[in-house]
């Protein structure tokens, strides 16, 4: 197996942030550079969480606007440091789970044509994450 740790800055907003092109180098890195066998994503933060989905035409504001209307930010949260909702951070990793495996053929990610892999962070507190990816390759 080998695996990396990535910096990434998310900024003060919450954000649906797009690592598809740092995973497909990362990727195109490993062994022989044409190995079959899998990526996996994993962001180690309570707060933030990895999905799979479109970008570039809305899906990632509306994955935003969803998880507000499920998860708003107010006082209603038990988990009460930081900003005003900051427990509704805690919870989504329910939701949008912090990890996601996305098969490699021939060195390169298998997704779908819209698919790209995205960071979602809804913690205003913590502009600055890591992400690890990890390449097992087949037997």
């Amino acid at each position: 197996m080998e695996s990396t740790l990535i910096d990434v800055r998310t900024g003060s907003d919450e954000r649906v942030l797009d690592l598809t092109r740092q995973a497909a180098s990362f990727v195109s890195g490993v062994g022989s550079g044409r190995e079959d066998g899998l990526l996996h994503v994993f962001v180690p933060h309570a707060t933030a969480g990895i999905a799979i989905l479109e970008t570039g035409a809305g899906s990632d504001d509306d994955l935003l606007a969803a998880l507000a209307d499920l998860l708003p930010a107010d006082d209603r949260w038990l988990h009460r440091h930081g900003s005003r909702g900051h427990g509704r951070s805690h919870v989504m990793p329910a939701l949008v789970p912090p990890y996601a495996s996305v098969p490699v053929i021939g060195g390169r990610l298998a997704l779908g044509t819209w698919q790209s892999i995205c960071l979602v962070d809804l913690n205003l507190d913590n502009p600055d994450r890591q992400v690890r990816f990890s390449f097992l390759a087949s037997a």
